[in-house]
């Protein structure tokens, strides 16, 4: 049995990968290994033989299962230290070359329109992206029949069976945040809401995600003079062009009376879009004067203020002053055409020196 151990354990020292140690186990510990034939053989001794054998055998196991155990982590870790070798990288040497990120267009015409409504006055304004009912659609004067509550347009939140609170939305416009701003602060007041909106439509100019900005301006003496001031002093900036002509056409809002769309004078000519000639008009926003119920929701005496409103979509516009030919490409998540259409993380948008450069 001496001579046994000897032999096993110095076969076990001298291994070196884990396909022999393990064939070594099985001839020696297997079911016709050499120390499991040897504890067969108990079985044809006298019993005061077996009382000595017996627990050397044990013991003989034990020692050899212990050594094949501690050889296998050895020779594991043996593996490990040969892969960190290979695999090591030296953190203090300085840094590669690499291509520089860029800047979404949507975050970079968001930071323009910013820029451009600040230097008006106005604040930024902010509201959850899930909203209620009442928040996204009553405060708004829209009522219960009207198309877009339906959820051929709307994305509704799941209900619990027998929950009969009013529903939950993901928000179809950043006119929600127009109220909240109304019922925080009051009148007078002047803020943009920018920020993402939802509606169930999918194609080359919607997509079910999408962005939008809206205006608010509330005091005791505003008029449609003002809100046409406010759009074609964006329009020129925006765009960056000298002079625009805008054209009001008559619509219908459930938040505005009155309510107009906005359209500016432009041309196409080759494919391009030039703003401010031609004979062309483009539709770019809706807008209006705010309706008294809308003003009245948000905690205003509408006897006593009065203000305009208007939203654009971000991704439209930005289609536009850059010529993006495909709404959808705005969220694929390709570098290529962020690459190509991104901005420079330095190309801070300020109004002195140019938006966009």
């Amino acid at each position: 049995m001496d001579t046994l151990r000897s032999k096993v354990l110095e076969q076990i020292s001298a291994v070196t990968d884990e396909a022999t140690l393990e064939d070594l186990r099985v001839s020696t510990v297997g079911k016709k290994g050499e120390v499991s034939l040897k504890m067969r053989e108990l079985g044809r001794m006298t019993p005061e033989e077996r009382q000595v054998a017996g627990p050397a055998l044990n013991a003989l196991k034990d020692e050899v299962n212990a050594a094949l155990t501690a050889k296998k982590a050895a020779l594991a870790d043996a593996v490990l230290n040969e892969r960190l070798k290979t695999e090591w990288l030296d953190v203090t040497l300085p840094g590669r070359g690499r291509v520089a990120g860029t800047i979404h267009p949507v975050s970079q015409v968001t930071d323009e329109v910013t820029a451009i409504f600040a230097d008006m006055g106005f604040g930024v304004a902010e509201g959850p992206q899930i909203e209620s009912d009442w928040h996204n659609f009553d405060a708004l004067n829209i009522p219960s029949h009207h198309p877009a509550r339906g959820e051929m347009d709307t994305f509704y939140m799941h209900r619990a069976e027998g929950d009969n609170r009013p529903p939950h939305v993901l928000r179809t416009h950043t006119s929600p945040v127009q109220i909240r701003s109304m019922l925080g602060q009051g009148a007078p007041i002047r803020v943009i809401c920018p920020g993402r909106v939802y509606r169930a439509d999918y194609d080359q100019t919607h997509t079910p995600m999408f962005h939008q900005v809206e205006g608010l301006a509330i005091d005791t003496d505003i008029s449609m003079a003002n809100l046409k001031w406010v759009l074609e002093e964006f329009v020129k900036a925006f765009f960056e062009v000298d002079d625009v002509e805008l054209r009001f056409r008559a619509s219908h809002f459930p938040f505005t009376e009155p309510s107009a769309e906005v359209d500016i004078r432009c041309s196409w000519e080759g494919g391009q879009l030039k703003v401010g000639e031609g004979d062309d008009w483009l539709e770019i926003l809706g807008s209006g004067m705010v309706h008294p119920k809308v003003l009245e929701a948000g905690g205003i005496d509408a006897a006593k203020y009065q203000g305009f409103a208007f939203g654009m979509g971000i991704d439209r516009i930005a289609m536009l002053k850059y010529g993006i030919p495909d709404l959808r490409a705005f969220f694929d998540s390709d570098l290529r055409w962020l690459r190509n259409y991104g901005f420079s993380a330095l190309d801070q948008p300020n109004l002195a020196s140019g938006l966009s450069r």
